[in-house]
């Protein structure tokens, strides 16, 4: 079992990452060929699952006891 600063740590690389290719995704898309009505609802889409997994690590890696 890992202790709780190794969960944060990794917990946390493992969400920057995701949060930095899903934006840089959403970014792309809207600043590319679909503009930015095109790219709303993938914005829209990327913003609720980054807070669900945000939520997550909050969750299993910084509330969570040992």
């Amino acid at each position: 079992m890992l202790s709780k600063r190794i969960r944060i740590i990794v917990g946390f690389v493992g969400t920057a990452m995701l949060l930095t290719f899903v934006l840089g995704l959403a970014h792309s898309i809207s600043t590319g060929f679909a503009g930015f009505w095109g790219g709303l609802p993938f914005w829209v889409i990327a913003v609720t699952v980054l807070s669900m997994a945000v939520y997550d690590f909050w969750d299993e890696c910084v509330r969570k006891e040992e």
